[in-house]
């Protein structure tokens, strides 16, 4: 569904890894905006252009390296374990 291997937790996606080298993650909408200042931080986007909304952000793979996947994967999680199963 997004072109790469996604990676669930109770039947709900929380993270992706894309076909072109990005993290696809499901994050609080609330935390989006300190998020998105992060090095390697994005909007997630459908296709070229179409946002996904608030609760999704693409990280580049260069902000993914040593100690940064687990930086990134801990709001993901975080958010899945207080939402999981809304």
């Amino acid at each position: 569904m997004f072109g790469g291997v996604s990676f669930m937790v109770e039947d709900r996606m929380v993270v992706a890894a894309r076909r072109e080298g990005t993290l696809l993650l499901r994050i609080d909408p609330t935390d989006a905006e300190d998020l998105l200042t992060r090095p390697g931080a994005h909007p997630a986007l459908m296709g070229a252009d179409r946002p996904m909304g608030d609760g999704w952000i693409s990280v580049e793979q260069a902000a993914l390296q040593g100690p940064g996947l687990e930086s990134w994967l801990e709001p993901a999680l975080t958010f899945h374990a207080a939402h999981g199963a809304e």
